[in-house]
Parts: structure tokens; sequence; C-alpha cells
């Protein structure tokens, strides 16, 4: 069958984001033709003639859409993209009559719904992967899907089946499958890659365990290291390693270090880390397999409320990893969530004092905590009755302390950080974004967060 891919997501704050899920997709559909067609660079809105060209010059027998992100998150900063996603797949089937598939994150979180409201045919829940599946039996029933339905198939007008971890072959297709790679790297220069999926951890608003499960699922190393490689000869000036948390497994991160290095990848590197204490030497060792920039998933800085968001580690342990990552001479940023149950003035208050503890660092603080089902946040809105059973949260909901809404939290913040040109409230808007595009058009690379300070 020839497959044709499209990745949805526009969103380029703070940095444009490699859809390396295609990738991975891409790799596991042999013997089936794949084409990619990325979106990232085309207006909101002007994406019918780009999706009409390709499907006339592929003519394919399945269209798969890839959609990353529901909304962004940002209650400060709004922008949801339920509108942008039916113009997508409505330009689809004014091209063409294959099936439309759907896939990504951000479906799995709503894949009944996504399918009623999009009115596509298919959904793949989990893991990408999976798309095979349907497209054999696709191809085995001249078009049709015959019963019993692949694993990780949701067909409109049924129940989704819950996302089971994908336990075959992870397999990298070439980068250069995308045709807006050049792009990419001439805005930032970044590509990314994965070394592990699922996430041990419990936060209390977190998808990540929904999506990919709760076991840690290591990626073979020595492909690890040659998926660096070829990203590297491909033309990438800086990595960035996508797991949900780089370090959960403190001797996983030091093996893909040495797999790095034996691969002969030198560009510079970066993770999403848990600010857990860390091991003797452990941010040195990466230090010296090319690590250069560390994001900290933080959230808060009170230990109370560290405590409600079910996070794995305190504020001194937050001191702890940052002290050791700037001592092995990385650049450190947190990623603050504040807003969870139980967030008083007082909480956020603390928060912000200890954040001036923290010596040159970016904070990007977010300011309410988007409500999303299969997670723990969910279940307590339901029973303080934020939200009634069955709700359809396609539309974005932030959880509501009773002490403290988001839009007085978002104030807060803003008073405190006056002046403080690293600490960031949302993803920083369009005033950041420009801050970044300069400095990318003057052949910067990387996350170019450090800058702020």
């Amino acid at each position: 069958m020839k497959v044709l891919l499209i990745s949805f997501n526009h969103l380029k704050v703070p940095y444009p984001v490699f859809p390396l899920g295609l990738d991975y997709v891409a790799g596991a559909l042999a013997p089936h033709a794949v084409r990619v067609l990325d979106l990232c660079s085309t207006p909101v809105g002007e994406e019918a003639e780009p999706i009409a060209r390709a499907v006339g010059e592929l003519g394919p027998d399945a269209v798969g859409i890839s959609i990353r992100n529901i909304d962004n998150t940002d209650c400060t900063d709004l922008k949801a993209f339920l509108a942008d996603m039916r113009a997508v797949v409505n330009a689809v089937r004014a091209a063409t009559r294959a099936p439309i598939v759907l896939g990504g994150a951000g479906y799995t979180l709503f894949p009944g719904e996504l399918l009623t409201a999009l009115g596509a045919d298919y959904g793949i829940v989990g893991e990408g992967e999976r798309l095979k599946g349907l497209l054999d039996a696709l191809e085995q029933g001249g078009g049709r899907l015959a019963e019993p339905v692949p694993e990780g198939v949701a067909v409109r007008g049924r129940p989704a089946p819950r996302p089971v971890p994908f336990r075959g072959e992870i397999l990298r297709g070439a980068p250069q499958l995308n045709p807006l790679l050049p792009w990419y790297l001439g805005h930032g220069g970044m590509l990314s890659l994965q070394t592990q999926r699922g996430c041990p951890f419990r936060c209390v608003y977190c998808t990540y365990p929904a999506i990919e499960g709760r076991g840690l699922r290591p990626i073979d190393l020595a492909q690890v290291g040659r998926t660096a490689r070829n990203l590297q000869e491909a033309g990438a000036k800086y990595l960035f390693l996508t797991d949900s948390s780089f370090n959960a497994s403190p001797a996983h991160s030091l093996a893909v270090a040495r797999a790095l290095r034996e691969a002969g990848v030198s560009v510079p590197w970066s993770a999403f880390f848990t600010p857990v204490r860390p091991p003797d030497g452990f941010y040195q060792r990466l230090a010296e397999a090319g690590c250069s920039h560390v994001e900290f998933g933080t959230d808060t800085l009170c230990d109370a409320m560290l405590e409600r968001n079910q996070k794995p580690f305190r504020f001194a342990d937050v001191q702890a990893a940052h002290a050791a990552a700037q001592a092995a001479g990385l650049y450190v940023a947190h990623f603050m969530l504040l807003g969870g149950p139980g967030e008083t003035p007082q909480t956020v208050q603390e928060a912000l004092d200890h954040a001036e503890l923290l010596p040159e660092t970016a904070y990007f603080f977010f300011c309410g905590m988007r409500i999303y089902p299969n997670t723990d946040l969910h279940r307590i809105a339901l029973e303080e009755g934020q939200i009634a059973p069955g709700q359809d949260l396609l539309e974005p909901v932030f959880y509501r302390p009773r002490a403290i809404g988001p839009d007085e939290i978002t104030r807060q913040v803003e008073r405190h950080s006056r002046g403080r040109h690293a600490w960031v409230v949302g993803a920083g808007g369009e005033a950041f974004a420009k801050l970044q595009w300069r400095q990318y058009e003057r052949g910067n690379v990387g996350p170019l967060w450090e800058r702020l300070f």
C-alpha cells in the first residue's frame, strides 16, 4: 500500500520540534511505500494546497495524520487546535477517498472523541508502529477491515481500545523522508531521537504512563548510537533526547552517553530530566559525552505541593541536582507547573522564594494544570465536582484550586518575576519567539534559553 503520513503540528514556540514519531512509524511500515508531509512551516489555514499536491503525486491508499498536541496547555496564552485539525481532515477528504487514520500522543488521549469530532475512519491508540497491522489488514481485505480488528486500532462508531505498550522492534526511518528537514536544520538545527519509552513516575497530571505505559523499555543501545550518528550526518547541529524522563534509570542514561560517544557523535545534545538527587559524577559523565543542556521537569519548589503532585523528589533534591549539573558545566532550566490540588498563594510564594536560591537558570512558569482523562488529576477533579462524569475535555479545561485560581497565580508569578529576564511565564509568547528566531537567523543552534541569563 501507498501511505501518506501527515504531521499536523504547527507549534514553533519555544522552538520547532522535528516530528520524530513519523520517522519511527515510517521505519515500521516496510514494505508499504511511505511519503511524509510536514505542515509545521505551513501557515494555519493554508494546508489544502500542499495536501492536494501530495495526494495527487502519491495517490495514497491510506492517509495517516499525526496529532501531537490538542492545545498548547498554556492557560496564559491558550491556543486550541480542534478547528485546525478539522480543516486538515476536510482537506484530505476533498483530495482522496482513501481511509484516514489518526494517531500520535494527542490523539491517544481522546481516541473516540477525535474520531467522532473529525470524521476520520480509524485511529492508532498508543504507539504508532501499530499502523502496520492496520495497513496489512486493509491490504488483505482489499481496502476493507475484516474481523478481528488489529490490536491498538480504533474504529469510528466503536468503543476505542486502551493503549497497550508496543513490544515489537522499534526502528527509526531516515529523517530525509521528511522534506522539511532542511527547514528544521535552518531553524535551530535540532533533530530528536528516543532512547527508551515508558515512564515509572506517578505525577498527578501526567499522560505519559497512559500513552507509553509505566515500565521502561530501552531501545537497543547500538541502534540509538547509529540513529544519533545518522542524524548528525543528515546535518543535525544539536540533538534532543525526547524520553519522558531521560534519567528515570541513571544506569540507562550513562549507557546512552557511552553509546553516543562510541558512535562518534560530536554534536551537543540535551534531554528532559527529573531533578532527583543524582549519583556521584552523573552529570559530569554526561557532559563528557556531549550533553550541554539540562531541562528539569520541576513543577514547583514547595515541598507540600511536590508531595501533592506525587513527585519523587523534594526541594533539597532539586538543589542537589541543580548544583551537580552546573558543576559539570551544563546549562540548566526548570519547567514549572503551578496550580495543582492544594495550591494556595502561600505555596506559590514559597516556590518563587525558593526559585531565587537556584542561580544562573531559566524558568518557564506554566500557571494552570490541564485536566486530561485517565490521570489522577482527572479523578480528583471528578471527586471535587469540577468536571462531570463523561465530560468532553477536548476543549481545554484547567484545574481550579480552592484557594487560588490560574489567573491569580499568573499575576503573582508576573509580579515576582518582573525584571528577571530568565523567568518566562508560559512558553514566552511572541516576544520570546522573536528572540529565538533572531538567534536562529544568526546561525545559533540548540534551545538557546541559556541566552536569557
